[in-house]
């Protein structure tokens, strides 16, 4: 049979590639996808160990990929560094990275944890440039990368009772853009996806602590909050931002970099 020639472009069949926080939700869906395409994968986050162990060992067995852990704290530099290091001595080359780690507190502002600012900004935005930094230099000398940032529509909007995140969140944009000038000619692709509100275990607390901070009903939060700055009225699905990051690792977005890939249900257009 003929192969059609996008086949070629949409092949990641031995590619290398870390996806931090993905032992639950948008991660891990993003963990199994990209190993099905074809990629190896080095999962990352906290969590019950047998459950990520039964993870790990059920998608190697499935996708016929190398599949290995790190249970790297992202708040610590060393222990970013030491995750490269065991992806390097695992995989050899690193060809992408997915940036998807990332917590939630909402709180308003004078009422705000200076510890959990810390942290937000520690494991959702300045976890993102280590990775970044340190995957550089090879894929600048490799000639080709891809560097994906799950962002948010919080990085291109705000929300009330969200400092921390949306500060996190609009500095991804930054570094999106930065990075991605600087990798331009070395074959380096930079993007960021923007996702609306996806039905997940962190979105599922997020619900509950916004009905305590703006004293309304779980259903409200949903209908009047959540929801009602998505046109669509639906959320966004795992599934959805998958298929993205695939497409967005391959070589058929080689003209695509610096982007804020909206997924949000015409959230941002209104």
């Amino acid at each position: 049979m003929t192969k059609h020639p996008m086949s070629e472009f949409l092949d990641l069949t031995g590619k290398n590639v870390l996806i931090t926080g993905s032992t639950s939700g948008i991660g891990q869906g993003i963990a199994a996808g990209l190993a099905h395409a074809g990629c190896n994968v080095m999962i990352n986050g906290f969590g019950n160990p047998q459950e990520i162990e039964v993870f790990r060992s059920n998608l190697e067995n499935q996708t016929e990929r190398k599949v290995i852990y790190s249970d790297a704290d992202l708040t610590s530099v060393a222990s970013i560094e030491g995750m490269f290091t065991q992806f390097k001595e695992e995989f050899g080359d690193i060809h992408g990275v997915v940036n998807n780690a990332g917590i939630q507190h909402v709180a308003p502002i004078e009422e705000f944890p200076i510890e959990k600012w810390d942290q937000i900004i520690s494991l959702n935005l300045s976890s993102s440039f280590h990775t970044t930094r340190l995957a550089f230099a090879e894929m600048k000398k490799r000639k080709w990368g891809r560097i994906i940032n799950i962002a948010s529509a919080h990085g291109l909007t705000a929300s009330p009772f969200k400092s921390a995140y949306v500060t996190a969140k609009h500095g991804i944009m930054g570094l999106t853009k930065t990075t991605a000038l600087e990798g331009a000619e070395f074959g380096i692709r930079v993007n960021a996806i923007c996702p609306g509100y996806v039905k997940t275990p962190l979105v599922e607390n997020q619900i509950h602590d916004t009905a305590k901070a703006r004293n309304m009903s779980v259903d409200d939060v949903i209908s009047k909050v959540m929801l009602d700055r998505q046109p669509t009225k639906e959320f966004t699905t795992t599934e959805e931002i998958v298929r993205m990051t695939c497409f967005l690792m391959s070589d058929a977005t080689n003209s695509i970099t610096g982007a804020d890939i909206k997924m949000e249900g015409g959230w941002t257009a209104l």
